[in-house]
């Protein structure tokens, strides 16, 4: 029996399937009540999911081909599907993975509900031709700067293995309230009960706004570590409404990846990508 609460503009379908005569786009439609069109809209932007089996996995063509059985699921929110993803740049292409740009608002994660504000179905549905895009690492919605994607599984295996063992450098800028000190700060403070290293040091100091340009090099990658370390020493990063003090209207946070050097894993040679400063934090 399908299981539809509709809340505004919310709704949740969950199909058993029954009968291969109708497609998956006609059997959601009538019992979702949405357009076939609307169904198929969603179906591309990630809404939509099929169980076969053990298997799981967002279905985006409508005519796919369904056994009894099998299941369907639509997750559809007019809101989240209506946002239009931000344009990721790329900056460095080494074949098998390349570093792009991601610019504040663009998702590195997606939800049920969809994946089409992500940077990996960005790049999946812009670049010429196709190519596969896998997440390595992630940089908050709220971040911007380089991000590392896979084109393949050998090749984003083996870079994630570099993040795993901290065999890669990264460094960040960011912009934070207040006067930082000229000496570098190691701040060891534990993020959800984990341990967290990073090391901050000035890069400029802005009088009139009374903020500064801080480089930050993190040894570990917990979520929010910037974030967190930066307000914990009194100079949380501007923009920062969950652990800073920014109102509701401030400008976006000034936090940016900019730098990556690590030893290739396709060609063993040392590598090193930087940002350029038109893309950096800015005083504002």
């Amino acid at each position: 029996m399908p299981d539809t609460p509709q809340i505004d503009n919310l709704i949740e379908c969950h199909l058993d399937i029954t009968s291969c005569e109708v497609d998956a786009s006609t059997l959601l439609s009538q019992h979702s009540g949405l357009s076939k069109q609307v169904i198929k809209q969603a179906m591309q932007k990630g809404a939509v999911w099929h169980t076969h089996g053990k298997q799981v996995i967002r279905l985006r063509r409508a005519k796919k081909a369904l056994k009894v059985g099998d299941k369907l699921h639509l997750y559809y929110n007019s809101h989240i599907l209506a946002e239009v993803p931000a344009t990721a740049q790329l900056m460095f292409d080494q074949g098998e993975y390349s570093l792009w740009y991601k610019p504040y608002g663009l998702r590195c994660q997606a939800s049920k509900w969809s994946d089409h504000t992500t940077i990996n179905r960005f790049i999946e549905l812009n670049t010429e031709p196709p190519r596969s895009a896998y997440i390595i690492h992630r940089l908050d919605r709220a971040a911007s700067g380089l991000i590392i994607i896979g084109h393949t599984k050998k090749a984003t295996a083996a870079v994630a293995k570099l993040f795993e063992t901290r065999q890669l450098d990264k460094f960040y800028q960011v912009i934070v309230q207040g006067c930082f000190t000229d000496n570098t700060v190691t701040i060891n403070t534990q993020v959800d009960g984990k341990p967290a290293l990073s090391h901050a040091s000035l890069l400029q100091y802005n009088p009139e706004l009374d903020q500064s340009k801080v480089q930050v090099k993190i040894e570990s990658g917990r979520k929010h570590q910037i974030r967190i370390h930066m307000a914990s020493i009194g100079h949380p990063v501007v923009g920062d409404r969950l652990h800073g003090n920014a109102a509701a209207d401030a400008p976006d946070l000034k936090l940016c990846c900019c730098e990556f050097a690590f030893v290739c894993p396709v060609t063993a040679k040392p590598v090193q990508f930087s940002l350029p400063e038109a893309l950096r934090p800015q005083f504002e």
